[in-house]
């Protein structure tokens, strides 16, 4: 009796042995879910390249940065992006004026001439109403150092504005570049 148990246990385990190699075995199929992890890593490797790309070059932004005027650089944000002006690129921009220039420095020190609205950054949100009603309007926003003025960029592509615009370094490169401030006493 012990030759036929013997015997069935041979059986059972060269069955086993079998087993293991055969296609739906846990050897294959540990093969086939480490190449679908490699295909899947290869197809999530390319959206992140494309997204860099699209965010680099511009996202949705009509042209890319090549077509960018002098003075001027794409910063990505959060649900897009913004453009950032040098002084020089700004005072150009006011001689034929197409956007809304707004002061978003707290407390409140002086201006720039031109400035339409006075909202401090951390209020861009709640006094939104006073914005232009048309998400693809051009804003531009500024402060003291360039800081305050992106939180408020970000705040406004957090709005669902398309055409947002900062002066990178704020009043600051503004009067280094020569020009002066305005007071008007707003609040």
């Amino acid at each position: 009796m012990s030759k036929g148990r013997k015997k069935g246990t041979d059986s059972y385990s060269s069955g086993a042995k079998r087993g293991r190699s055969a296609a739906g075995s846990p050897a294959a199929s540990h093969s086939r879910s480490r190449l679908y992890l490699a295909i899947v890593a290869g197809i999530a490797t390319l959206l992140v390249v494309f997204a860099v790309g699209f965010v680099v070059l511009g996202g949705s932004r009509s042209g890319s940065s090549a077509s960018l005027a002098s003075g001027e650089t794409i910063v990505p944000g959060n649900g897009g992006h913004w453009t950032n002006v040098t002084p020089d690129r700004l005072a150009q921009m006011l001689t034929h004026k197409d956007f809304t220039l707004v002061n978003v420095k707290t407390p409140y020190i002086g201006e720039i001439q031109g400035t339409d609205l006075y909202i401090p950054y951390d209020q861009i949100s709640a006094r939104a109403s006073q914005l232009p009603a048309d998400k693809g309007a051009k804003i531009l926003v500024y402060c003291l150092t360039g800081h305050s003025s992106a939180v408020a960029a970000q705040t406004l592509l957090d709005l669902g504005y398309t055409n947002v615009w900062n002066l990178d370094g704020g009043m600051q490169v503004w009067q280094a570049s020569g020009r002066a401030l305005v007071n008007l006493n707003r609040q």
